[in-house]
């Protein structure tokens, strides 16, 4: 891949705790700020004091993070808060909350998939877009990071942000280097000049390089590669190569890469549901288009709606069989907004609605079968479809057959969505009854039996309290344990058995006599 054509944008937000403070005391001030109120009279009532953000290591307060108000009045990182009240009587501390900040910077990762599909969480304070092919959307680059900057801003964010043709060039510039937009080719010319901290290396190898004399990136790029890795290990040379924009490391996105998307911006923000539902009829339509040229259905489906203060609600459905039928899936998503607890708030209303096929399977035109059996098929995935939409993917389950012989084994439960997994069914024979019952007692059931010694069959069980007489008795279907996975467990013999009211049970001995146990009875299950 040629890395030189991809674009990244990264932003720092190097006051994200403070900000955080400081919006939750903006939402709870009483009365709300209007639109004529300065932003230093609000600054002044929500921040009266520079505000630090501290945590105890140690056994001592340490400052961890700090406002901008603090950062200019002179208050640096990693001191310690009674170092800092003496020289500030009255600073403002607050006790750090990790969980708090990976949260908000989630919702921001959320919100800037507004601008490009591929987000990368970059924690603790950081974000890393990949704008390959994004900037024209927005006008071009520039444009872009403006955009995103004004949405930052108008949410009480700072940040730093810096586009360039490698991840970790854009990451070391937005926290070391200048802000702004790196030309295409000149990643290495823009990181040497900054300090080697900028590599991300451990402190003790940051440590060893200062002392070697070497400070710069440049430094360490202008030195033989063979002793470099032999006085500082391979990892040097690998985040070095990172970080000139020579090669890339392997990124992971916030949220997987769909198939397709299809998108609607809007000028002024639309609340009405009768505009949402048109505008999700007409992204699903050319969605369903776009898959028809690939040849392929859509199997699930995510629609987003991206709010004008930053809140993104998401809505997905699965479909039982591949689709790309758009009154299909369009009522599937009319069945999972009817379904839902919470209603989608517009607030203000939705600047973005996006449609996109997170998942996509190819999909040939299929002939119905003179019998009708695909028709068939076809309708029960779409009730299939209609009852998860409604209830919810883990409460509509199917049961797959698994290659064991363990009773217990046999079969297990996954949502009806899912296709079938590989394996079959064992049919009965011709006029005669089931081998199994269909559902099993989970757990067995204890019981007190009457039986020959030591491989009779029962001639009368007793369970829950009632006894139970038994007229005929198959078996018995000897099963051992699967030795791999219970080295333990005691053989069974498993008879079918019917008393004298007409009921059919399956009941099993646990244990052979002659080996040192007492055999135990129990009931598995009841035939219908």
């Amino acid at each position: 891949m040629n890395h030189k054509q991809n674009r990244y944008l990264a932003v720092w937000l190097p006051h994200l705790s403070a900000d955080r403070v400081l919006r939750g005391r903006l939402r709870r001030l009483a009365p709300p700020p209007n639109k004529t109120t300065r932003k230093s009279e609000i600054s002044a009532l929500i921040e009266p004091a520079p505000l630090v953000i501290v945590e105890n290591i140690k056994g001592a307060m340490r400052i961890i993070a700090i406002s901008r108000k603090a950062k200019a009045a002179g208050v640096g990182v990693g001191g310690t808060l009674a170092d800092a009240r003496a020289i500030f009587p009255a600073i403002d501390a607050v006790e750090t909350d990790a969980y708090a900040d990976a949260t908000l910077l989630t919702a921001i990762a959320e919100d800037c998939d507004r601008f490009t599909p591929v987000v990368m969480i970059d924690a603790p304070d950081g974000l890393l877009l990949d704008i390959t092919g994004c900037a024209h959307l927005f006008g071009d680059e520039d444009r872009l990071r403006r955009a995103l900057g004004r949405r930052l801003a108008h949410a009480g964010l700072t940040a730093r942000m810096v586009i360039a043709g490698a991840p970790d060039t854009a990451r070391a510039l937005a926290r070391f280097g200048r802000t702004g937009i790196v030309a295409p080719g000149g990643d290495e010319a823009a990181v040497r000049p900054l300090p080697v901290v900028a590599l991300g290396l451990p402190e003790d190898a940051r440590l060893a390089l200062f002392r070697a004399g070497l400070k710069t990136i440049n430094h360490i790029a202008e030195l033989p590669t063979l002793p470099l890795v032999a006085r500082f290990t391979a990892n040097i040379t690998r985040r070095l190569d990172n970080t000139l924009g020579r090669t890339m490391a392997p990124l992971k996105p916030h949220r997987a890469i769909p198939v397709c998307i299809t998108e609607r911006r809007f000028a002024e923000p639309i609340a009405r549901s009768e505009d949402i539902e048109a505008t999700l009829a007409d992204l699903t339509a050319e969605a369903v288009d776009a898959l028809g040229r690939r040849r392929e259905g859509g199997r699930i489906f995510e629609a987003s709606f991206f709010r004008s203060d930053g809140a993104v609600r998401r809505i997905g459905v699965e479909s039982g069989r591949t689709t790309r039928d758009a009154a299909v899936v369009m009522r599937l998503f009319r069945e999972r907004l009817d379904a839902l607890a919470d209603p989608i708030d517009p607030g203000f209303g939705f600047d973005l609605v996006r449609l996109a096929v997170v998942i996509a399977e190819p999909m040939d035109t299929s002939q119905t079968s003179l019998d009708g059996h695909v028709a068939a098929e076809n309708e029960i995935a779409d009730l299939v479809s209609r009852l998860t939409a409604r209830f919810g993917r883990d409460h509509v389950v199917r049961f797959h057959p698994i290659d064991s012989h363990d009773p217990e084994r046999s079969a297990l439960t996954a949502p009806a969505v899912q296709e079938s997994r590989a394996g079959f069914w064992h049919e009965p024979e011709e006029q005669e009854p089931p081998l199994r019952p269909l559902r099993l007692i989970d757990p067995p059931q204890p019981l007190n039996v009457t039986a020959d010694v030591p491989d009779g069959p029962p001639a009368s069980i007793k369970w829950r309290r009632i006894l139970h007489p038994v007229v005929t008795a198959e078996g018995p279907e000897r099963i051992a344990a699967e030795w791999w996975l219970k080295p333990n467990a005691l053989t069974r013999d498993y008879y079918r058995i019917e008393d004298a009211s007409g009921r059919r049970l399956w009941v099993y001995r646990e244990g052979l006599y002659g080996q040192g146990y007492i055999p135990r009875w129990f009931i598995h299950g009841i035939f219908a």
